[in-house]
């Protein structure tokens, strides 16, 4: 029995699907009946037909009557063939053929269409296309469906091109179906009212849809009450729609304007009009343009209870809101939640109240436009009046994008003089000339080019002429000319014709845009009469339209560049948006710290765009690039040790941490790093910080994405272990904890260490209690957060074969497109990446050594961009290349050669549309694919991760090693590259220098008593194992030749600048003698006297400048050079051996026994100045006594002081170097507390500026004291940080953390 029940309901089952399925495809299908077919031959209308067996009611597809098809009288681009569909029908695709049996048919036409046979509107596909493709032969039957349906009750068809060797020749279908609404007219002092009944459910969302049709450019359209006098309202304001919210029902409530939408909306044609309320979220649709708005919370209490639709009506009353304007024009098919309003008022439901005169009609009243499309545009009209009446009255309005262009011009009567009246900075002006002389010249209006209607009048009378714009409203201007203004015979509109043309000399563009209501002394000039040849004369016009298009409506530029645009193009500027290119699309930052590192730039502030082109804004960072890592460093509000002090009432103290960055950009850079810290400082008196796992915690923080997830352990321990980082580590204070300070102890005690978690980054914010109990005392220190690498910069794969590739999902970039990456290959060609779609393509490929060529196809044909490098691009190295593309051109960079751009065509299709897989390193078809590595592969800003891809793929591997060849240039003053994995370093052992590049000088300052000693091997070390120090530090002790350099700054005469001694009482000595000038010592043989080697090509080496010196010698011979000068060589006598060298001195020499009276003395006076980048050979003994004291054979004594004086970038030795420190962690501290910092990084920072400017004045003045007196006995030092610092035994912690600390160079030494 239940088989049989359950085997009966199958088929009725069955049976609804087949008839959803049934209704389905009626549903899909319902709308593409034929409209033409069954139409009388009344329904049709032509420019002209050849004969009557040519006449438009023969137009049919697939008939034969007549002749075949319409043909006109003659073949050119001002015939039209007009279809009258009775009413107005949705009509959604045109077909159509040639003329049967003959040789004539278009290959190209445009469409029209009407709701009253006047003010006729072009469809555009893609808003740019303006042409159909037609038919290649006079059978077949070409059918394109319109991307989006439309309503007319006329359609109108203007052949542009046809068969060669025919004629124009055409059969026609349109197919679509019936469609119905509900129209209501406003006359500007009308409404409809709609009231929701008391008590009424409230819907979870609110919609208003409605079609608007209007010639008013202002006016209020909605208006929606709600309760508590919230409101919301929909105006048009100079042809754009604007989404009003209001609080409050008093006149003093002035309306938020939260959006702004659509454009030229005052056309007379329908304009589709949604409003989707949703919450705190409302869209806003103005035809197929969509924008979402996020609404303000205190707007969020809009309970809908009344609609007014035309006038405002204030709740409860039936008098109209008081606005500037009302609307004027018509709507249509107003919804409100899928209730019919004006069906509703038809049927006069008592929801519904109509004020003032409302109809359920459309009135449209007829104001025939003209277009003037292009330069050859022009309109000749008669003047009938007399000339000898001695008056002008001439009248019309336009609308233009153009700041430039003649608006008429005439000549005057039988004195040869001509009037133009013409645009010019978007400025009326009018002139007369007669002889080239100009009589007369006025000026009106301005910002006539912003697309709105103006009036324009030009009267004279009685030796009185006038012009004026909006009826006075724009601007007027007078004159009273000596001579009579008239027109001899005919009146030029918008240009002259070709050539010579009598009665019109244009000096001036011709004018692009629109006009309309024509009247020449007080008549109303027939446009339709001009158009059937009747009245004047014209070329390329455009009648009874106004094609003006609104270029920047929705704009194209993007990252808020900002729209401008003529009749036909547009303009972004993109100046202060941080994005470059024809749409502000491409990035002008890089996308990390990293990146710029490997473009050569040292530490400081950069502008950083993690996604490239994509949504998220540039953010200001620094940038720490040390030897090993790069550190992206991101501040926030506080980040200085801050005590905690108990409040009265209050258990628990939550802190909030502002950052620098928004939170798009925090998340993005901690994404792409590929590690990310923060340091988390706890310091406590008798505090308790986590208690134990198992019990509650006293304090916590919150971290990661906004608002931040609470976090129950402390830096230096695992997420979720409710640890701090000594119960990590199993050293806490009370083995009994996990924290220091839930040892309650009444000494100051921390528990800090760094957070790396990246998902738990950045810290948010700090909840910190257990500070009520006598007694208590706390201190919590955030660091910034910090980042290093770059998970994107160094994703790479080697692509081993031409026939291997990667593959990747679809690439959609529709409208915008950028795709940059790096490669380097041996190979002289192959693609780096394809994507195809059914017509449309992107390519880019090296297509020979030395050319990259970016090639794509959007349906206007393949277009090429393509750059020509001068040097080999299968070199091995790595080259970048960014290609873009957008609706305005295609730009290809290579490197940093000029970038190669193709301006897109105009009026074509802007649409890229792709559907196969994106291919990277080869092709579909598996030929000519890439050899070699691709990195940092981004598409609109998102990284392709190449490495993951290649993992899974045969023929490809992840990663590409080698990157000193390309960036090895980077390092500086004989630092050495290194391979890294993902990148490279700079190894700057051997180097004097340090620093990222091994570009930053080493410098310290002497004084008197200091003295830096570098003791080479003893004999009996030679056969001692030293490979536990550095190799740079010993050296063997015989040399036959020397490398000796140094730069110095001093103003001691006589000086010696380095002494180098052996056991057998040899040395070498660099020294400034008496004169100011450089000698060189050398004692080679012990029972000998010293060689002197006198440089004379620099002289006053004692001026307080940095100079620089460079010793060469080998065996006998001696170079030397100072400064830039010339390079002098001499020749020693001696056996040319420098045997078992013991030390290298630079300063006071206190073993002095060996030399010979003159230069001991001066040995023992020691070194007043600043030395830098000293080396000697392979040592670098002050690198080494600055920075490895305790691992190197240095003895230091006296003071010792690192400074940047040696930095030749400034004659100001501590201007040279910017050191960023983005805190200063200066204060005062009690015995026994932990350093609090009162100054915020904001004090800092301004404190720091006023210190700089009061440095810079005093030294200026300091110079100019030394220069005038030129005394050297006023060299002056002041202490800065010395080498070695130890912290006070009065601070219980040291707060010059390494986390803080940019930079640890403090220079303070002062030369004047």
């Amino acid at each position: 029995m239940e088989s049989k029940r359950v085997a009966g309901i199958i088929p009725r089952v069955a049976w609804l699907l087949l008839l959803l399925g049934l209704f389905g495809t009626t549903a899909e299908e319902e709308c593409d009946s034929p409209l033409v077919s069954n139409l009388l031959p009344s329904s049709f209308r032509s420019s002209s037909q050849l004969s009557s067996s040519h006449a438009p009611g023969f137009t049919k597809l697939n008939r034969r009557e007549g002749a075949g098809g319409w043909s006109p009288l003659t073949s050119d681009r001002y015939q039209w063939l007009e279809v009258n569909l009775g009413e107005r029908t949705k009509i959604t695709a045109v077909a159509t053929q040639g003329r049967y049996g003959s040789s004539d048919w278009l290959t190209s036409y445009q469409l029209m269409f009407s709701d009253t046979g006047h003010n006729w509107k072009q469809y555009r596909q893609e808003d740019s296309i303006g042409s159909f493709p037609g038919n290649c032969n006079a059978d077949s039957v070409v059918q394109y469906k319109l991307q989006q349906p439309v309503v007319a009750r006329f359609l109108r068809l203007i052949p542009l091109d046809w068969n060669p060797n025919g004629r124009i020749g055409l059969r026609l279908e349109t197919y679509g179906c019936p469609y119905t609404s509900d129209v209501v007219g406003l006359d500007g002092s009308s409404s409809l009212v709609y009231r929701l009944s008391p008590g009424s459910r409230r819907a979870q969302r609110d919609v208003i849809t409605l079609k608007l049709k209007t010639l008013r450019n202002s006016g209020t359209l909605l208006q929606a009450e709600g309760r508590e006098g919230v409101g919301l309202r929909l105006e048009l304001e100079r042809g754009k729609l604007l989404l009003l919210f209001r609080q409050g029902r008093t006149s003093s409530a002035e309306p938020r304007r939260l959006a702004a939408l659509g454009s030229l909306l005052d056309d007379q044609h329908w304009h589709h009009v949604a409003v989707e309320l949703h919450g705190l979220h409302l869209n806003l649709t103005v035809d197929k343009h969509t924008l979402r708005v996020k609404i303000p919370p205190q707007f969020h209490h809009l309970d809908i209870q009344e609609l007014s639709v035309g006038a405002g009506q204030a709740l409860g009353s039936h008098k109209p809101f008081h606005s500037k304007t009302n609307f004027h024009g018509c709507l249509e098919n107003l919804l409100f939640n899928g209730l019919n309003l004006i069906g509703l008022a038809k049927v006069k439901d008592h929801k519904v109240s109509l004020v003032g005169n409302v109809t359920f009609s459309c009135a449209e009243p007829v104001a025939v436009a003209v277009t003037f499309p292009g330069l050859q545009s022009f309109l000749q009209l008669p003047w009938t009046t007399p000339s000898s009446s001695g008056s002008v009255s001439i009248g019309f309005r336009f609308r233009t994008w153009n700041k430039a262009g003649l608006l008429l011009t005439f000549e005057l009567p039988q004195q040869g003089g001509v009037a133009w009246l013409f645009l010019s900075e978007a400025k009326l002006r009018l002139q007369i000339q007669k002889g080239g002389r100009v009589l007369l010249e006025l000026s009106a209006g301005s910002a006539l080019s912003d697309g709105q209607w103006h009036s324009v009048a030009l009267t004279s009378r009685r030796s009185h002429l006038t012009v004026s714009v909006d009826k006075d409203e724009g601007g007027s201007a007078q004159a009273s000319p000596s001579f009579p203004v008239a027109v001899e015979s005919h009146i030029f509109f918008g240009g002259c014709p070709a050539g010579d043309a009598p009665g019109c000399r244009n000096h001036f563009s011709s004018f692009q845009g629109c006009m309309r209501l024509l009247s020449l002394d007080g008549r109303i000039m027939d446009l339709i009469a001009v158009q059937q040849k009747q009245l004047g004369n014209y070329s390329n016009l455009q009648i009874d339209m106004c094609g003006i298009i609104d270029r920047c409506s929705p704009s194209r530029c993007e990252h808020g560049g900002l729209c401008s645009q003529t009749w036909t193009v547009f303009h972004c500027n993109c100046s202060d948006s941080g994005y470059s290119g024809a749409t502000c699309h491409s990035s002008v930052y890089e996308q990390s710290c990293e990146a710029y590192k490997h473009s050569g730039n040292t530490s400081g502030y950069f502008y950083i765009d993690v996604d490239g082109s994509g949504p998220i804004k540039p953010q200001l960072v620094y940038c720490n690039m040390t030897e090993s890592d790069t550190w992206m460093i991101i501040q926030h509000n506080n980040t200085e040790l801050t005590r905690l002090r108990p409040v009265s009432g209050v258990d628990q103290q939550s802190i909030h941490f502002s950052y620098s960055s928004e939170e798009e950009q925090l998340l993005g850079s901690i994404s792409q790093s590929e590690h990310c810290e923060q340091e988390l400082s706890y310091h406590c008196r008798k505090s308790r910080l986590l208690n134990t796992p198992e019990g509650s915690p006293f304090s916590w923080w919150l971290g990661g994405r906004a608002p931040g997830r609470e976090q129950t352990y402390w830096g230096g321990a695992h997420p979720g272990s409710q640890q701090c980082g000594c119960g990590l580590q199993g050293d806490c204070l009370d083995p009994q904890h996990y924290c220091n300070c839930d040892a309650d102890r009444l000494e100051w005690t921390e528990d800090s260490g760094l957070v790396t978690h990246k998902e738990s980054l950045p810290v948010r914010s700090l909840v910190v209690g257990d500070l009520q109990r006598p007694g208590s005392e706390a201190a919590y220190m955030v660091g910034p957060l910090r980042c290093y690498g770059d998970k994107n910069f160094w994703n790479a794969a080697f692509f081993d074969k031409e026939t291997s590739y990667l593959h990747f999902p679809t690439f959609h970039g529709e409208l915008s497109a950028d795709i940059s990456f790096l490669f380097k290959t041996t190979a002289s060609s192959g693609v780096f990446l394809e994507n195809l779609g059914i017509k449309d393509f992107i390519r880019i490929e090296l297509s020979t050594s030395a050319r990259v060529v970016f090639s794509f196809d959007v349906g206007n044909g393949p277009l090429e961009v393509q750059v020509e490098s001068t040097v080999p691009l299968n070199d091995n190295r790595w080259h970048r290349v960014r290609a873009e593309r957008n609706i305005k051109e295609a730009s290809l960079r290579l490197d940093n050669l000029p970038v190669a751009t193709q301006e897109a065509p105009a009026d074509g299709h802007v649409h890229l549309q792709l559907n196969s897989q994106l291919f990277i390193g080869g092709t579909a078809s598996r030929q000519r694919g890439f050899r070699g590595c691709i990195r940092a592969l981004q598409l609109n800003g998102v990284t392709l991760d190449l490495e993951e891809r290649a993992e899974m793929t045969p023929g490809v591997r992840p990663g590409c090693p080698g990157h000193c060849s390309s960036y090895g240039s980077l390092c500086q003053n004989q630092g050495r590259c290194v391979e890294r994995a993902a990148g490279f370093f700079c190894d700057c052992s051997l180097s004097a220098y340090v620093g990222v590049f091994c570009q930053t000088e080493l410098s310290a300052s002497f004084k008197p008593g200091t003295s830096v000693r570098y003791t080479f091997k003893e004999p009996y070390e030679l056969t001692r194992n030293s490979s536990a120090l550095p190799s740079s530090i010993y050296s063997d002790t015989t040399l036959r030749g020397e490398n000796v350099s140094m730069s110095f700054r001093t103003a001691q005469s006589p000086a010696l600048l380095l002494y180098v001694g052996s056991y057998y009482r040899e040395y070498m000595a660099v020294l400034i003698n008496k004169h100011d000038k450089l000698e060189v010592r050398y004692k080679l043989e012990a029972n000998r006297d010293a060689e002197v080697l006198r440089s004379s090509s620099a002289r006053n080496l004692a001026n307080g400048q940095l100079h620089s010196v460079a010793i060469r010698r080998l065996t006998h011979t001696v170079s030397v050079q100072v400064d830039q000068n010339a390079r002098e060589d001499f020749n020693l006598t001696s056996d040319g051996e420098f045997n078992a060298i013991k030390s290298l001195v630079l300063g006071k020499v206190h073993e002095s026994g060996d030399l010979d009276p003159h230069l001991a003395r001066l040995a023992s006076l020691g070194f007043t100045g600043c030395l830098s980048v000293v080396q000697f050979n392979s040592i670098n003994p002050l690198k080494a006594a600055l920075l490895h004291p305790d691992t190197s054979p240095v003895i230091i004594t006296g003071p010792l002081v690192r400074s940047n004086c040696g930095s030749a970038a400034s004659a100001n030795p501590y201007a040279a170097e910017n050191i960023h420190h983005i805190s200063d962690r200066s204060g005062s501290v009690g015995s026994g507390q932990p350093l609090v910092n009162a100054i915020r990084t904001d004090s800092a920072l301004i404190g720091g500026v006023i210190a700089v400017v009061i440095f810079v004045v005093l030294t200026g003045l300091a110079v100019a004291a030394r220069y005038l007196y030129r005394r050297k006995d006023t060299y002056r030092n002041q202490e800065g940080n010395a080498v070695k610092q130890e912290d006070s035994p009065d601070f219980p912690f040291n707060n010059q953390t390494d986390s803080q600390n940019l930079s640890s160079e403090n220079p303070k030494e002062y030369f004047i």
